[in-house]
């Protein structure tokens, strides 16, 4: 019975030992998605408390595009020295052990969280944001084009599903657990350290799944083409991502819907922030208040993630093809942009357009992205992958920051909303035309059994 339901909803597996290799992947992305969804709540509430989030969020995200040359440089350093699944071992393994240092930063009562006051001279806080947004940013780009060199592309159908349901479940296990007023504790303090004790087991995990797979479930696809082609250094690899047109359109897609919801994302943190002064909120309970509400939130972001798997969403892709599969998700955003313009300053709505912009993206739109790798080169996957899910995802989330500035130079939110949905609505078109060249690349590719690049 569950074989053919299972079968129904992801496809009919080929053998036990393809069900294990997704499976084990899964519990890895388990890991991954779990501790960072428990840091995201951490990481604004923390930051709030730190340095302070309206009026400095907008920096903290261009500044995480800044740092993100440096940590691609390094990265693309990694991958020419080391197989891929070693680089995993050592970036997670360096993020561990600067979940450490915060847990004992944080705990210090001078520079920690018993210092109520915030301000932006206080760097520990713009640390910590930096640290989170790119442990986002690379250990999942790096997960995922681990996965996809190793598996082939009618089998990534069903196989990446699979993972996204058991990642899911980290999405909701790690927010509704990991939170300091569950745990019984006075700050998040503790709670990073606990998650630094997941990244470790992140590194535990992913080298069982290397040493005891079996060989055939370690390949993936590769034409003649690939093996001809000289392997591009941490600026060939821009190169690569800009001169192909196809890894521009990943490019773009990626980006617009980062631009878009880092708008949706300020207003609706912001919004909850100045009702909790409003309500005349003690400072000291205010950080942990407001990781338990975004904590709250990201658990529900789990959920219909996990919901949506279960129940098939990814049929869309398996049985109505790429295209349909792409072109959902700027649709689905642009009616949440214009629920937003229409109740700007409701933050239950504002929370749910969140909840669902991002459950969708990690059911549906993700998982199809990243098949869009396959058909690729080894460099295109690692070091044009890197470029496009870091530096890509940072310089988005920097410009939706920037359009983020004009809320104060536009003088009322009016205005403001006014501005930002014309924009928002823009990019959906552009979004819409991208995804169909994408898809159209991807589909002859596949069938003629070539990369694309």
């Amino acid at each position: 019975m569950f074989k053919r339901i299972a079968s129904a909803l992801w496809g009919k597996f080929e053998n036990r030992e393809e069900v294990i290799k997704f499976i084990s992947l899964g519990f890895i992305f388990m890991l991954i998605i779990g501790t960072y969804w428990a840091f995201r709540p951490l990481k604004d509430s923390i930051f709030n408390a730190i340095v302070g989030l309206k009026d400095w969020q907008p920096l903290a995200k261009g500044l995480s595009l800044v740092i993100s040359f440096p940590l691609l440089f390094v990265y693309a350093k990694l991958i020419d020295r080391f197989p891929r699944h070693k680089v995993f071992y050592i970036i997670t393994i360096f993020y561990g052990c600067l979940g450490i240092f915060f847990t004992w930063a944080f705990m210090n009562p001078e520079i920690g969280l018993a210092n109520t006051v915030a301000s932006p001279t206080r760097f520990i806080g713009w640390a910590w944001y930096l640290y989170v947004e790119s442990f986002g940013s690379l250990i999942v780009a790096l997960f995922w084009a681990i996965a996809s060199d190793i598996t082939m592309p009618d089998v990534a159908k069903r196989g990446f599903p699979l993972i996204v349901l058991v990642g899911q479940m980290g999405n909701i296990v790690g927010p509704y657990y990991l939170r300091a007023k569950r745990l019984g504790f006075v700050n998040s303090a503790p709670v990073v350290g606990i998650c630094a004790g997941f990244i470790f087991a992140m590194t535990a995990l992913m080298w069982l799944f290397m040493r005891l797979m079996p060989k055939s479930q370690l390949t993936g696809y590769h034409s003649g083409e690939e093996e001809s082609m000289e392997e591009p250094t941490f600026f060939e690899g821009l190169k690569l991502l800009v001169t192909r047109g196809y890894l521009m359109a990943i490019f773009f897609i990626v980006a617009v819907y980062e631009v878009i919801i880092t708008i949706v994302d300020y207003l609706f943190k912001t919004t909850y922030t100045t009702q909790m002064v409003e309500q005349g909120v003690p400072k000291h309970l205010a950080e942990a208040m407001f990781g338990e509400y975004l904590a709250d939130y990201a658990v529900w972001v789990g959920i219909i993630a996990f919901g949506s798997v279960l129940f098939g969403i990814n049929n869309i892709q398996r049985r109505m093809g790429m295209t349909t599969s792409l072109i959902a998700m700027p649709l689905l955003t642009a009616g949440l942009v214009l629920t937003v313009w229409y109740n700007p300053s409701d933050v239950y709505i504002l929370s749910w357009v969140m909840v669902i912009a991002k459950a969708v993206n990690y059911a549906l739109n993700g998982p199809t992205i990243k098949q869009l790798y396959i058909p690729t080169t080894k460099e295109a996957k690692y070091k044009a992958q890197s470029w496009i899910e870091m530096f890509g995802s940072r310089s988005a989330k920097g410009v939706g920051a920037y359009i983020n500035t004009f809320r104060t130079k536009l003088g009322s939110v009016g205005a403001f909303l006014n501005f930002s949905t014309m924009i928002s609505l823009a990019l959906v078109g552009g979004w819409l035309l991208v995804v169909i060249y994408a898809a159209t690349m991807f589909t002859k590719a596949v069938k003629e059994k070539r990369v694309v690049c």
